[in-house]
């Protein structure tokens, strides 16, 4: 890791701990996090950084269980248990949180390119390709009028209804890691057409991550089809 990729992994743990501290004593988050009260009021204020092995647990253990939770709280479900994240993807202060916090849970190597399907991905999309300074795209169900070449990927679903998304060619170029991302996963459908985009453009897959996985189904169809190439991962689960 070099300098700036520790800097910038301290002052995501001190991020992580400021959003804790706007609901408990130093006391509370202490019993929380294991760390002296003296140290996170430091941390806290600015005073100093945590050093790069406790930035790294903070990150990805305190912080991955306190967004697990803020992330369920955001959720509702209807009565017929379709899922509205509205109040996360629309929350970029959130969003920013997650990229490095998923990062480091789930040992995500830099990707070139994260790779979503338009449009509820896009938001998570974005900062994910900002925290790995990566390029984004993300697949549409129509072509673009202006683009002359696209990567399709289509599948015709249990119900009969075919599932078609698109890429623009130039979006991906061969032998690039590609990050696959986005908001749900729940059968893992659109996730298996943005892999076939991947394979189509002869790139490699650096992992697949979602906010939520709606039941293990997708995860586990994510995870046959990278075949321990990659990290597979959701920030949480609901049945």
């Amino acid at each position: 890791m070099n300098r700036v990729e520790k800097t910038t992994l301290q002052l995501r743990a001190v991020a992580v701990l400021r959003m804790l501290k706007e609901t408990r004593t130093y006391d509370e988050l202490a019993a929380s996090t294991g760390l002296p009260a003296g140290d996170l009021n430091r941390y806290v204020n600015g005073h100093v950084l945590p050093g790069e092995d406790r930035a790294r647990e903070v990150v990805a253990s305190v912080g991955y269980e306190t967004l697990r939770e803020e992330l369920d709280e955001r959720i509702r479900l209807d009565e017929e248990r379709y899922v509205d994240n509205s109040a996360a993807v629309f929350d970029q202060p959130f969003l920013d949180l997650v990229a490095p916090v998923a990062a480091e849970r789930f040992g995500f190597e830099r990707p070139d390119v994260v790779l979503t399907a338009a449009t509820d991905g896009i938001t998570l999309g974005a900062t994910m390709a900002s925290h790995f300074d990566a390029r984004m795209a993300y697949a549409k169900k129509s072509k673009e009028t202006a683009v002359e070449e696209f990567i399709e990927a289509r599948n015709r679903l249990a119900s009969g209804i075919e599932l078609t998304y698109y890429l623009p060619a130039a979006a991906l170029a061969s032998g690039e890691r590609v990050l696959v991302v986005d908001d749900l996963i729940r059968s893992g459908e659109t996730q298996e057409l943005l892999l076939d985009i991947v394979d189509r453009a002869d790139a490699s897959v650096a992992g697949v991550f979602a906010l939520i996985a709606a039941g293990p189904e997708g995860v586990e169809s994510a995870r046959e089809r990278v075949d321990d190439r990659a990290p597979v991962g959701a920030l949480t689960r609901i049945d």
